[in-house]
């Protein structure tokens, strides 16, 4: 146990519990060391069979990574650079490849708020995993609002969602319910947040070989609740494939400008607030995230967050939003129309030599 973050075992199964409510559970690099250090020892535990991760506040599962930090750290030195800031995405994206190829099931309940290092913690282990939302669930890859890009895995799991719904949230950053995560198969199982205590008492005591089994017959009942099928995405979806195909921004946007419905129109005012420099590169990341393994996509994030710090458009964004509050961020460039293929390209460019590169034994 750390000051925000809890852990237990009960009948097998390891709970870890987010425990920073005045942050929205935002991960420090205290949390992301405790987290790792817990799994890595339950990996080996033959008295933890399952490991759940939820947060100790109906506000929030996790908020993302505490970007007042961010900014602090980033002012500090030259370039936008500091060891801790160094560590942190190191430390961080290092435990997401820990959790997508955890040998034992790993289910993530994301009530509330689960945003950015949220969807890090939440998203890993495609084949062990379970991922249960609420009608609490208000989920989103929002980086582009403050200047950033969707990390933490963000390039594997957007670019593996179900036609253009990746780029979509990426570039847009907007937020979506939990039918809509289901749809987007960014979820698995509904349960309304009433019942999350008799979920955790079954859990506590439940002997079925499969506790993701066990979850899913819990959850069976409540399905019509969120029907994918009614989300948002799923009513949209032919608008969203169809603008979001283009591999330019400039071509979204101008794509969205000739459709006059609600959500396009919408979609492009939202668009126009976010930072168009990162609008365009979370653009090119996903798509080359589509055909790179988890490792592969980590270490391009990597990449990516530094030249992020060194640009200095995140610390205008943070900077707008937490800091000085005034929503009012001066992107450089102003537009879309000024981002250049140099500019996108430079995001991508390696930071360390290969042999170097924080995250080079990630498998």
């Amino acid at each position: 146990m750390t000051e925000f973050v809890r852990f237990a075992v009960t009948n097998n199964i390891g709970f870890i519990t987010l425990d920073r409510p005045k942050a929205l559970n935002s991960l420090s690099l205290d949390m992301i060391r405790t987290i790792t250090a817990t799994l890595l020892a339950w990996r080996s535990d033959e008295g933890v069979r399952t490991v759940l991760i939820h947060g100790s506040s109906e506000r929030a599962f996790c908020a993302g990574g505490d970007i007042r930090f961010f900014h602090d750290a980033g002012r500090s030195t030259p370039q936008g650079g500091s060891a801790l800031l160094e560590d942190f995405f190191t430390e961080e994206y290092a435990l997401n490849h820990l959790i997508h190829h955890y040998p034992k099931p790993y289910i993530a309940l994301m009530d509330g708020i689960v945003m950015g290092g949220g969807m890090g913690v939440a998203q890993g282990g495609a084949s062990n995993r379970l991922r249960i939302v609420t009608e609490r669930t208000k989920m989103a890859m929002p980086e582009v609002n403050i200047g950033l890009f969707p990390d933490v895995g963000g390039s594997y799991f957007l670019s593996r969602a179900p036609g253009q719904l990746g780029a979509y949230l990426g570039v847009s950053g907007e937020v979506v319910g939990a039918a809509d995560a289901l749809y987007a198969d960014l979820a698995d199982v509904y349960v309304p947040s009433a019942q999350l205590p008799a979920l955790v008492a079954m859990l506590q005591t439940t002997q079925a070989p499969d506790v993701r089994a066990a979850v899913r017959a819990f959850a069976a009942e409540f399905t019509e609740q969120a029907d994918p099928a009614r989300s948002m995405l799923a009513q949209e979806r032919a608008a969203i494939d169809r603008h979001f195909a283009h591999d330019a921004v400039t071509a979204i946007a101008a794509s969205l400008a000739t459709d006059a419905s609600d959500f396009a129109q919408k979609t492009l005012e939202t668009m126009k607030k976010r930072s168009p420099l990162m609008m365009c590169a979370t653009l090119a990341q996903v798509r080359r995230g589509a055909t790179m393994s988890v490792a592969e996509c980590l270490r391009m994030e990597r990449t990516m967050v530094r030249r992020c710090f060194e640009q200095g458009e995140v610390l205008e964004g943070i900077r707008s939003v937490v800091i000085d509050k005034d929503n009012a961020p001066k992107w450089s460039p102003a537009t879309w129309a000024e981002v250049t293929a140099d500019m996108i390209e430079r995001f991508f460019e390696p930071a360390w030599p290969a042999h170097a590169h924080p995250l080079r034994e990630l498998a």
